[in-house]
């Protein structure tokens, strides 16, 4: 999912963040330069930084740092940049193969454009993807019912003074933390996730119907308190984390079993690269 492979079997590492992809501008530079050696990528990618910024372009400051995963398995901070970036990059490399990558980016653009256009297209690439991850009907149903009451919630928020990004996750880690006793962190840990990893991704059914329901019950306290920025917007956080939390504790004292599980969806692969 978080590469894609061009003509020539080139590898371009990307990742989704805050609502679209990011490219690693290393992999675009060694298509672009038919440069199979790494270093040597990063080596032009560096000296072009230097000789865009003498220049005055503001190309290289919109360029981002995320974790994409390496050849050794392991993920490092990468400069990454988004397609509008990637374009302009391109035409800052004299290269034959310049064309064939702006096809390829302009498909990625136009699909992007289109599931913005009629979203269905974006759910039912989801959904196609986690069944071809090996999800079962009933997990998809409700990883996306999950995502519809997530959605609701973070649409309240943004009409109500929370900023997006870091007052996001504060107000989520405190539903989180109040309905599963756990911080958003320590989950991922007791299911051996690293970081760039999606949490919910990896919920069990009942996780992932319990988060709705915290996530549910936030939204509708803070609608009836008319909640107004970060601090006042903790309070129903708080209320609705604890509506979840008792419903867990009646179910597992009623199965005998905990909710909050170390399962995830790892492939095989994966799971040994975090032994």
């Amino acid at each position: 999912m978080n590469s894609l492979i061009l003509p020539g079997q080139n590898k371009i590492r990307r990742t989704w963040h805050h609502e679209q992809w990011y490219f690693s501008v290393i992999d675009i530079v060694a298509v672009l330069t038919d440069q199979t050696d790494f270093k040597m990528a990063k080596s032009y990618w560096s000296t072009l930084k230097g000789r865009l910024q003498r220049e005055g372009s503001k190309l290289v400051t919109r360029c981002d740092q995320l974790k994409l995963q390496s050849a050794d398995g392991k993920f490092y901070n990468t400069d990454v940049a988004n397609i509008e970036t990637i374009l302009r990059l391109i035409q800052s490399i004299p290269s034959p193969k310049a064309e064939p990558l702006k096809l390829w980016l302009s498909k990625v653009g136009t699909e992007r454009i289109a599931e913005i256009q009629d979203p269905s297209q974006g759910i039912d690439r989801a959904r196609y993807l986690w069944k071809e991850h090996g999800r079962s009907e009933k997990w998809i149903q409700q990883r996306m019912m999950g995502q519809e009451t997530r959605n609701k919630l973070t649409d309240y928020w943004k009409g109500h003074g929370v900023k997006e990004g870091h007052e996001y996750a504060i107000l989520t880690n405190i539903i989180h933390r109040e309905w599963t006793e756990l911080s958003i962190k320590d989950h991922k840990a007791l299911k051996n996730l690293k970081k760039q990893h999606n949490l919910r991704d990896h919920m069990n059914e009942a996780e992932l119907i319990l988060t709705a329901l915290a996530e549910l019950s936030t939204r509708q306290i803070a609608e009836s308190m008319v909640a107004e920025g970060l601090e006042r917007n903790q309070i129903p956080a708080k209320k609705g984390g604890q509506i979840a939390k008792n419903a867990r504790k009646e179910l597992e004292s009623k199965t005998g079993k905990s909710v909050i599980s170390g399962e995830n969806f790892l492939p095989p692969s994966n799971q040994a690269n975090l032994l």
